[in-house]
């Protein structure tokens, strides 16, 4: 009787945060992951307590010749992909009153073109994948205007939707495409931030809800649901929201 060989992902961001404790969830159920983070140790101690499971792929994903050889060396080793989860990225606040555009840019490689680059490099191993599956994470700052928060919501709302238009391109091939919008989750580095968010939800909690829902391949998925009604009053306000200008939290 064949064995069904183990799933086969690629997860970037995976060195701290929801990237971790997401690492974690998807290695418990025996599958093979290629990680990868500017962080090396964390990634090498992830690999030392699941041998033989975890591919360490280290790198500036901001940098595409990097990003291009990070796929070679997952074809190299495994061939394919069945699932790619693309959560690096990072918010650095504005503030419009000195408004610098480098922050903007950095913010917006980060998050999106490093996505775009990673895509490129994970097509073609998805298209030789099982059932493959595309997958990045977004944020509910894109749906609401906050203050200081330009260059997250920005490059968060462009990301949905070069994935919302990802979908009607590569489902056609049998690639499905899901994005990822949690609201405030208890991230170590959030939790250095002096800004407390409604709704939090603790790092492990959402790592598990997340990776359930992924299984079932949805569109979106969107938490906590009452997120989005908490936030309306800071829309409005530049008196509640004391944020930290050019401080990178995730």
């Amino acid at each position: 009787m064949s064995r069904t060989p183990p799933r086969r992902y690629w997860l970037t961001g995976a060195s701290s945060g929801i990237g971790a404790a997401l690492a974690d969830e998807i290695l418990k159920t025996g599958a093979h992951l290629a990680v990868s983070s500017r962080s090396l140790a964390p990634l090498k101690e992830l690999a030392q307590r699941f041998p033989e499971q975890v591919l360490v792929l280290a790198g500036d994903l901001t940098n595409s010749q990097t990003v291009r050889e990070i796929g070679e060396r997952i074809a190299g080793q495994w061939g394919s992909l069945d699932t790619v989860i693309l959560n690096a990225g990072t918010c650095e606040y504005v503030d419009a009153r000195q408004f610098d555009a480098s922050i903007i840019e950095h913010v917006v490689r980060t998050n999106l073109l490093a996505s775009s680059f990673c895509i490129e490099a994970a097509r073609p191993l998805l298209q030789a994948g099982t059932a493959p599956h595309l997958v990045a994470m977004a944020s509910s700052a894109s749906y609401l205007p906050l203050p200081r928060s330009e260059g997250r919501g920005a490059s968060k709302a462009g990301l949905q939707y070069l994935f919302d238009a990802l979908r009607s391109d590569l489902t056609p091939q049998g690639i499905d495409v899901t994005v990822i919008s949690p609201g405030s989750v208890e991230t170590p580095l959030g939790s250095q931030d002096d800004c407390t968010m409604p709704l939090s939800w603790p790092l492990e909690e959402a790592a598990r809800y997340i990776f359930e829902k992924i299984n079932d391949r949805p569109h979106e998925i969107t938490f906590p649901a009452a997120f989005m009604t908490a936030l309306w009053p800071l829309s409005d306000s530049q008196t509640q929201v004391n944020l930290e200008i050019g401080k990178r939290i995730e």
